[in-house]
């Protein structure tokens, strides 16, 4: 399997979203009578159930407190970074508008200055609880490292998601300089669900999956802000890494009866691309970049990556993607814009119709082509004048 290279070398191909297309089904659906419910696992627990299949990115330019509680009105999950602002600062809206008017030429540095303030323990618990007293479910996350301590701290709080994310996640990392996460006994300690990521590979989902999470988070560095691409060459196009990720899940399920849903992270700015990662074996998606531009975004139209304030490797930038309407338009509508990127559900919705999926497990069925002229396909006019299909 794979193409030479050269001398003794051979590469897989793989492939991202804009290098496939899914192809219509002998059976249409009404869109308004298929199923799009995501249902999270939980210990002796009936599972979380989500209208929608969509979560919202651990990014302090998307989730604080006020961004949470309205995603979890509208059927999703906001997940809170526990290594941010929202719990550096006691008052986040004031270093969050140095963010946002700071020139580009010094956003890393103040970046790396910022988040140079210590984590305050109370604050991870006020947090949690500012978003339960809103009635909404809270998620929240931090990196390997960190997640024994915080996972304590968050769960006494009351949150009913944790996850456990870095730039990879495998099971066994090595490392003298500090305690690695032991992430079976983590997974088994704790009461609320635990999701980890994240991953691209097969033979490592299962790896993970074995440790006992309640779902899996796919995806190296995809994101609309994130640069470990360019950083660290480091990366699998997010429709390959899709189909091996969800190999994974079903090659488990055979062997222990036990479901692990798995997520796609990153590299969805459309509906499109969402419909895809679906199709492509994702049970629920995390999208970041498409949630920045909601007008209750903290990121005020602006979004940056976890890793971007690193103190000694960057791998990530501030972008600007806008303010372009509500949290309610962009998940439902109705879209003002022509990109796709509101209306994210209907997008889902409209699809699996067309498909003729009843649900995800269907959608996950889908015929799936390669097709790299997809998107410019008879659009010259909207390439030429920068519209719809045409933008970037």
């Amino acid at each position: 399997m794979g193409m030479w290279i050269g001398r003794n070398r051979k590469a897989r191909v793989t492939y991202g979203f804009d290098e496939i297309a899914l192809v219509p089904g002998r059976v249409t659906i009404n869109p308004n009578e298929v199923d799009i419910t995501f249902r999270l696992p939980r210990k002796n627990a009936e599972p979380i159930s989500l209208k929608i299949p969509i979560l919202a990115s651990a990014m302090d330019g998307v989730v604080d407190v006020r961004f949470a509680i309205e995603m979890s009105k509208l059927g999703g999950l906001a997940v809170l970074n526990l290594e941010g602002v929202q719990t550096r600062y006691k008052h986040p809206q004031e270093v969050l508008e140095k963010i946002v008017q700071t020139d580009k030429t010094e956003i890393t540095g103040l970046l790396q200055k910022i988040y140079q303030e210590p984590i305050q323990p109370e604050l991870i618990a006020a947090r949690v609880r500012q978003i339960k007293d809103g009635g909404a479910l809270a998620a929240v996350s931090s990196i390997p490292q960190r997640a024994a301590e915080f996972g304590v701290l968050a769960q006494e709080a009351g949150a009913d998601v944790f996850v456990v994310q870095s730039t990879v996640s495998t099971v066994r990392h090595i490392s003298s300089e500090y305690k690695s996460l032991d992430l079976a006994k983590f997974c088994a300690d704790m009461r609320i669900p635990v999701i980890v990521g994240n991953t691209v590979g097969y033979d490592v989902t299962l790896e993970i999956m074995n440790c006992g999470p309640a779902a899996v988070l796919v995806g190296v560095g995809p994101g609309a802000a994130c640069t470990s691409r360019g950083v660290l060459g480091l990366g699998v196009p997010q429709v390959t890494a899709t189909v091996d990720c969800a190999a994974a899940r079903d090659a488990y399920f055979k062997k222990t009866s036990r479901f692990v849903p798995i997520i796609t992270d990153g590299g969805m700015s459309k509906g499109g691309d969402v419909c895809k990662a679906l199709a492509c074996g994702a049970d629920a998606v995390m999208v970041g970049s498409a949630f920045a531009k909601a007008s209750e975004a903290p990121g005020r139209g602006y979004h940056w990556g976890m890793a971007t304030p690193h103190a000694n490797l960057p791998r990530g930038t501030r972008i600007k993607v806008g303010a372009t309407g509500s949290l309610k338009q962009i998940l439902f509508g109705p879209a003002e814009v022509d990109d796709g990127s509101q209306n994210l559900v209907g997008a889902i919705t409209t699809c699996m119709g067309n498909v003729g999926a009843r649900d995800i497990p269907e959608f996950q069925q889908t015929e799936i082509i390669i097709a790299p002229s997809i998107k410019t396909e008879g659009k010259l006019f909207q390439t030429v004048q920068s519209v719809g299909m045409g933008t970037r």
